[in-house]
Order: C-alpha cells, then sequence, then structure tokens
C-alpha cells in the first residue's frame, strides 16, 4: 500500500486533513480525516528522550508474573550522533513488553529486553552481538538498528541459529535470499525507493540525483535507486557519498549542484542527512529533498534550523502515528503515555511498539518452554495477522511482514496532540 501525506499549515490556522494522493482516497477514507499536521517535525516526539547507556536492562516491576524471564537482546545506538534512533524505538518497544507483563506476560513468563549501545558502529555491534548471544544468553534478536550493524551480525546470527526479528533496515542483503532466521517486519528500502521515484517523476523532476551513506546502507539505497530510476528510462546525474555520522558534506553538496539537480534522493541517518539539506539550501538550491525512513524523521527536524525543513520528503513503513482511528495507533499512544506521561508519538517509536507485538506474538505460539527453533516456528505460523488496522503476514517462505509505504512531507512548525 502506498500513501501520500502532505504535512504542513499555519500557526493558529483551523486543522484540515492531509492530502492524500488522489488514486488512495478510495483505499483507505479514514486517513483523510487526520487532523492537520501544521507540522511534522512533528513526528517527532519524545520529549523527554531515554538517558544513554551502555546497556539498558529493564528491571522487574510490581505485579508482573514471577516465571522465567523471556530474555530478547537489542544492538543499537543509544548515545552518539544517530542515539535518537535507538532510543525511540526502545521507547515504543518496551511500552508493548510492559503491558503484556502486567497481562501476565507470555505463558506466565515476563519479556525482558536487554539493550546494549552500539553507537551505529558495527564493531560495537559485533561485540555486543558475542555478549547477547554468549554471556546473556538471550532466545532471540530484536530491534537491531541499521544496515551495516544489523550485516556485522549476520555471521554471529547464523552460527547460533538464533532469530533476529524485525532489525530496523530495508536493505536486501538481510532479505535476499529469504534467510532462515531474520524476520522484517517492514517494507524493503527499494518499496520506498520505488514510491519516491515514481512521486517526483510525476511531479516533472527527472534531474535526480543520490546522496548516499558510504556503507552498505548507502550501496543499498543507491542501487535501489539505480534500479527505480531505470524503471523510467533515467539514471541519476550524480552521485556523492558521505560517512555515517559525519557532518561533512561540502563535496556532495558541490556535486549535487553542478550537475543542476532539481531533486536528490537521500540515503542517510539524520546527522548526515540534516547537514546536506542545509548547506545545499544555503547555496540556493531549490531541489526537492527526499529521504527513506531510516533517517530518523524527528532528529532530522530537530537538527534543522526553524522553516528549513519545510517541503522536505520522506518516506515511512508504518501508520501516521497521529490517526487514532487506526485501533492500534490509539493502543500505541495510550501505552506510551502509561510508560511516560510526557512522551511523544513518532514513526520509530510507533515501529518498536508493532515489532514488539510482533515477536510477542511468536513467542506465545512458540509455547510455555520456548527455543530458538520452536521461535522460528512461531513466528512462521502467523500467517495473517491484523494488529489493529494494519495487517502483517508471515509463513515459512515469506520473512517480511508488511509491504506499506506512505510519504510524508515536513511542514513548517512543530505538531504535537
Amino acid at each position: 500500500m502506498f500513501q501520500r501525506f502532505c504535512l504542513r499549515g499555519a500557526m493558529g490556522a483551523a486543522p484540515s486533513g492531509p492530502t492524500l494522493g488522489a488514486s488512495f482516497r478510495a483505499a483507505v477514507p479514514l486517513l483523510g480525516a487526520i487532523p492537520v499536521l501544521a507540522t511534522l517535525p512533528l513526528l517527532l516526539g519524545l520529549s523527554r528522550p531515554p538517558a544513554p547507556a551502555g546497556t539498558l536492562n529493564t528491571p522487574p516491576q510490581p505485579g508482573e508474573p514471577q516465571g522465567e524471564a523471556l530474555l530478547l537482546g537489542q544492538s543499537a545506538p543509544l548515545s552518539g550522533p544517530s542515539a535518537q534512533l535507538g532510543q525511540e524505538y526502545r521507547q515504543g518497544a518496551e511500552a508493548w513488553f510492559a503491558e503484556v507483563n502486567r497481562r501476565g506476560g507470555i505463558h506466565g513468563r515476563p519479556i525482558r529486553l536487554i539493550s546494549r549501545d552500539d553507537r551505529y558502529e558495527p564493531d560495537l555491534t559485533v561485540r555486543n552481538t558475542r555478549q547477547l548471544i554468549e554471556n546473556d544468553r538471550v532466545l532471540a534478536l530484536f530491534g537491531y538498528v541499521g544496515t551495516p550493524t544489523s550485516q556485522a551480525a549476520l555471521p554471529q546470527v547464523e552460527r547460533a541459529r538464533i532469530p533476529l526479528v524485525a532489525p530496523l533496515t530495508g536493505a536486501r542483503v538481510l532479505r535476499e535470499p529469504q534467510r532462515p532466521t531474520v524476520f522484517h517486519l517492514r517494507a524493503s528500502y527499494q518499496a520506498e525507493i520505488d514510491h519516491i521515484v515514481n512521486d517526483l517523476v510525476r511531479d516533472a523532476r527527472h534531474r535526480i540525483a543520490v546522496v548516499h551513506q558510504a556503507d552498505a546502507f548507502g550501496d543499498d539505497g543507491l542501487a535501489a535507486s539505480e534500479r527505480a530510476l531505470r524503471h523510467h528510462g533515467l539514471r541519476p546525474v550524480a552521485t556523492a557519498s558521505v560517512r555515517r555520522n559525519s557532518t561533512e558534506v561540502a563535496a556532495a553538496v558541490r556535486t549535487v549542484l553542478e550537475a543542476e539537480a532539481n531533486a536528490v534522493v537521500i540515503i542517510a541517518a539524520y546527522p548526515s542527512a540534516a547537514a546536506f539539506s542545509r548547506e545545499l539550501q544555503r547555496r540556493g538550491s531549490r531541489a526537492q529533498l527526499m529521504n527513506v525512513s531510516f533517517v530518523g524523521t524527528r532528529g532530522l527536524q530537530d537538527a534543522l534550523p526553524d522553516g528549513h525543513a519545510t517541503g522536505i520528503g520522506i518516506s515511512q513503513v508504518v501508520p501516521f502515528p497521529w490517526n487514532r482511528r487506526v485501533p492500534v495507533v490509539a493502543e500505541y499512544q495510550r501505552l506510551m503515555r502509561r510508560q511516560d506521561p510526557e512522551a511523544g508519538f513518532g514513526f520509530t517509536s510507533l515501529e518498536g511498539f508493532l515489532a514488539a507485538k510482533l515477536i510477542t506474538e511468536g513467542l506465545r505460539r512458540a509455547g510455555p518452554e520456548p527455543s530458538r527453533a520452536s521461535l522460528v516456528q512461531g513466528l512462521e505460523a502467523i500467517g495473517r495477522m491484523d494488529l489493529g488496522g494494519t495487517m502483517l503476514s508471515l509463513g515459512p517462505r515469506d520473512h517480511q511482514a508488511s509491504e506499506a509505504v506512505q510519504l510524508t512531507f515536513l511542514g513548517s512548525q512543530r505538531w504535537e496532540p
């Protein structure tokens, strides 16, 4: 499914619905009633982000089941330039796990998530993964953040035959060929970039450049962009790379300006994407800037000066986090605020929440004494699953639960319900 949201408004203006692409209005009537997001910096949320730490291990809470805990392990950026991605994903997941534990756990056993900080650096991910498997003896790995980091963990995942569930990446390398113990919640980067390029071409923007991170994530996004452009008989007018976690973008900006691109597909996390966007605009470019979902919407917005984010596009792979007409979104908002009355909402924390619901169903189906193998079987047995207005599907031959993609465009002011 593809949806297109325009999230723009004026301070004090009466709310109105975001614009959906015409071909989807009939298919998703509820979304047309979402109050306008006079901003989308919005998507941003966490008013009090969790404090970074080397390892986060949620302690038992009063009233939780007393059975032996089901241990899940996560390696994610909890500090450093890309920390918001890991912090928000974890907060969304914990909102659901806390609810499961309040209800008695899974077969009387609570869920515990052990999160280790990797600062979005593959070498640290390898170390964390070894500790999670060998020392913490987790049942499954969950919610890894990023392509180069998740790819670095794959050899250990395959040796231990341990499930890796819902990594925050859409890269092809983790999907093709299908890996026996790797399960995805989100659509692929190829699907996201196909929608981005289709939208740009419909808008008569054919001089499209690609700026990508100089790692596995960027390589995957560049290849996906080239395939999407070939579908329209096009190729990039320029390509440029930026280092992971870096704001050194002068060379990339110069390359794009010299090519006279009128659109740029950006394949990078928010530190580099924000620096590139800011400098390109400062140099007078009016190119349409488009990012894939991994950029981190809140981080991108926070890193740009007021007004500089307006019109920047971001593809998204989960429902709109402020649309309470979708039952699972209303549940997400309620449980996020139960965890923290001041918590905000956003795409990354919603993805963590949905991922937590997915692995919980797999654990339930794995039985009272789950093993890594029985969890794989439990996830493959899910079939079609309605989370409450959001459909997922998993099976032995299909380890990707969702194909959903939507485009969002940042507005000029902040908005939070």
